[in-house]
């Protein structure tokens, strides 16, 4: 893969099915949300292939004359990437490979390799390779040349052959027995260093990835976390301590959720989410300038609960007011964000972190939840007025 800091761009194309009963705005999200996860990995899409199917092909995704228009489109234009909005079976991989000379991501190894691309502690690098290596297992016929890396061999065009495919599914194996037992010594001193957390109130932000999560870490901390507008710019758990007004908390921001998240990530990074499972009080950011906003909330709350979070105290902050147009925002909230910030907005804020807007009623709001919790803790303590 080409490094993003040059100008050198890899050239893909995007292939969609749409179910002809699915919504047309929805399927232009999900390949907008495609083109920006290619973005991420410096890969410039040239041409997105749609065809409506009441499911994908089982043998090739899509049907053969489309099949064969993309075939047409790779040759003239030297296309050498192509990008499936779904999934792929082993079986539909191979009979793809079979016909196109090119390298194949679905969405699943798509944000693998920008999460190993963005990962940066020794916890959350094995994660993302033990995801990666159990998603790869079944799959290694046409996706073999993405364990260059790790074998630091070369990539053949015309794929592999079935001795090499065995080297590598033995090497998988094997990595990934490795990786698991590195994790778990990993997790076993995570949970200790929890443990030393037992007495404090623990805080933690959540919502779809790109929401502004980091910037609001860095508004609540105080510290210079990395926080850009790109997806998954953050995949390492970061963990703060807070102090409002004289009130000590842990406040932790991990891994933004998405749609059609790997399951195998979801499972490799439980560990990681443990800091979301073992928080008093979740912070769900929502971008509310998103068209689908609703829909993210959606993904978030799904996700919440597979990891059994989904009954924590939880307070909606709506951010990114500021990108509102005065009609959104009274279509929005007829009755006044004022009244919309209340306490009996059962569990609301609305913000915009960049901005500063509304930052005060969002610190007292969340002053008022973490007192509650610090008083359980220490309940001879004297809870001071906000100010």
């Amino acid at each position: 893969m080409t490094d993003s800091n040059t100008s050198i761009k890899d050239t893909a194309i995007i292939i969609a099915v749409i179910n002809k009963s699915g919504s047309e705005d929805h399927h232009k999200e999900y390949v907008d949300e495609l083109i920006f996860l290619a973005q991420t990995l410096n890969i410039e899409t040239k041409k997105t292939f749609t065809q409506k199917l009441e499911n994908p092909d089982k043998r090739t995704f899509i049907g053969k004359g489309k099949l064969e228009d993309v075939k047409a489109y790779i040759e003239a234009e030297g296309i050498e990437i192509i990008i499936f909005d779904d999934d792929l079976s082993p079986s539909q991989l191979r009979n793809i490979g079979k016909e196109l000379s090119v390298k194949i991501y679905d969405r699943s190894l798509l944000i693998l390799d920008i999460f190993l691309k963005r990962a940066k502690t020794s916890q959350a690098k094995t994660q993302v390779e033990l995801a990666r290596f159990e998603y790869l297992m079944p799959r290694l016929t046409r996706m073999w040349t993405h364990l260059e890396r790790q074998r630091g061999g070369t990539s053949t065009r015309g794929g592999a052959g079935e001795k090499e495919i065995e080297t590598d599914r033995r090497m998988i194996r094997n990595q990934i027995s490795v990786l698991k037992q590195k994790l778990e010594k990993i997790d076993k001193q995570g949970q200790t260093r929890r443990k030393s957390r037992a007495n404090i109130v623990r805080v933690a932000l959540v919502g779809y990835t790109n929401v502004g999560k980091s910037t609001i870490m860095n508004l609540l901390a105080k510290e210079n976390i990395y926080a850009k507008d790109e997806l998954f710019a953050t995949v390492d758990s970061t963990v703060r301590k807070v102090v409002l007004n004289n009130i000590p908390f842990l406040l932790s921001d991990t891994v933004g959720f998405i749609r059609k998240l790997p399951h195998s990530l979801i499972e490799s990074f439980k560990s990681t989410l443990d800091e979301v499972r073992e928080a008093d009080i979740l912070l769900h950011v929502v971008d509310i300038s998103h068209p689908s906003f609703e829909d993210h909330i959606e993904v978030v709350k799904n996700t919440l609960t597979e990891i059994g979070a989904i009954d924590k105290t939880i307070i909606t902050v709506y951010n990114k007011i500021d990108r509102l147009s005065e009609e959104r925002l009274i279509e929005l909230f007829p009755e006044g964000l004022e009244v919309s910030n209340e306490k009996n907005g059962k569990g609301k804020i609305y913000i915009s972190a960049t901005k500063r807007e509304n930052i005060e009623d969002f610190r007292k709001r969340i002053f008022e939840s973490v007192q509650s919790f610090h008083m359980k803790i220490y309940p001879n303590y004297l809870a001071p007025e906000y100010y």
